[in-house]
């Protein structure tokens, strides 16, 4: 019923609307005639009252287009267009109220938002506040990040917490000039990635194990924690000494080397850093390589993770003339001024 009375009302109303269409276009075309005697010489010259004018009719009547000559249709789209974003750039203008905040304190907001999830808008207002910037506390909410789920800090940061009390140790075999293999054994400590202690052996065994780390830890060095992998290496017997030592043991779960991802990167950086460009000789030939490797790695060889420095930091130095000194024959160098 209710389309019956539509469409009885627009059949109605058709006629009406087709009369007031015609005269939209007469008086376009009369308002083009007025422009035209208007003119002396050259182009035609529209004021912003004939503007106003056509765009009217143009909101109306859409239809008016198919008779303008004096200007192309998509002009005057575009000057309607033009009209309403000046007309809502005039009904979004400030009307007092706060001053708007800039980019940067937007950014800085944001940043300390995401850099302490713990902390919500009274906290970060207090910390902007002793900075010497004057925001309201409101504001501070609204430019925070939104989180969907209760804060709590990312495993990035809960392992940054723990990594002083944390170790990791691993067995890799290297081969000789005569085809023979050799071990060599590593203990990384997680926090600032310094190679604790590397040892070689040619027979590795339970007690050799548990010796190196007897003398890896002397006195109250010892880790809390030390992550290694499952090979049968690690008997009883290691497992005992560390107890002894107050150490915890953490295997990683079976076939996933990348849970002890610290020792396997040293690993890696030792492969390729060091003995993939050196035909070992024999066993005191690696445990002299290594030693002067590990001096490299801890003292001298910077990180990304450390902020480009060492894990026995090392001083910027200013002044003075740059000299390199040769390590391992030449394999790396070490610049320091003089």
């Amino acid at each position: 019923m209710i389309r019956l009375l539509n469409f009885v009302s627009a059949v109605l109303a058709l006629p009406f609307r087709s009369k007031l269409r015609l005269e939209a276009e007469n008086a376009a075309l009369r308002h083009q005639l007025i422009v035209l005697r208007r003119r002396l010489h050259g182009r035609v010259r529209l004021t912003n009252r004939d503007r106003w004018f056509l765009i009217q009719l143009y909101r109306w009547f859409p239809s008016i287009l198919k008779v303008l000559t004096i200007i192309r249709p998509e002009t005057l789209v575009r000057w309607h267009r033009a009209g309403f974003r000046c007309y809502w750039r005039w009904k979004s203008r400030p009307l007092g109220g706060r001053p708007p905040i800039d980019t940067e304190l937007r950014g800085l907001i944001l940043q300390m938002s995401i850099e302490n999830p713990l902390w919500g808008a009274p906290r970060i207002h207090g910390e902007l506040l002793k900075l010497g910037v004057e925001v309201a506390q409101s504001s501070v909410a609204k430019y925070m990040v939104k989180r969907r789920c209760p804060p709590s800090p990312g495993w990035r940061t809960f392992l940054r917490n723990h990594a002083r009390d944390i170790a990791a140790m691993d067995l890799f075999m290297v081969p000789t000039v005569g085809f023979d293999l050799l071990y060599a054994f590593v203990i990384v400590r997680l926090d600032r990635r310094d190679l604790v202690w590397i040892n070689v052996t040619a027979n590795p065994t339970a007690e050799w194990v548990a010796r190196q780390i007897t003398e890896a830890f002397p006195w109250d060095q010892a880790p809390k924690y030390l992550i290694r992998d499952r090979d049968r290496i690690y008997g009883s017997l290691v497992t005992r000494r560390l107890r002894a030592m107050g150490i915890r043991d953490k295997p990683i779960a079976p076939a996933s080397p990348w849970q002890n991802g610290f020792a396997e990167r040293l690993i890696g950086s030792i492969r390729r850093e060091c003995l993939d460009h050196i035909i070992v000789l024999g066993e005191v030939h690696l445990r002299r390589v290594l030693k002067s490797y590990a001096d490299h790695y801890n003292c001298v060889r910077t990180h990304r993770s450390l902020d480009k420095d060492a894990p026995v930091s090392r001083p910027v130095q200013r002044t003075g003339s740059i000299k390199s000194h040769a390590i391992l024959g030449g394999l790396h160098h070490h610049y320091v001024r003089v």
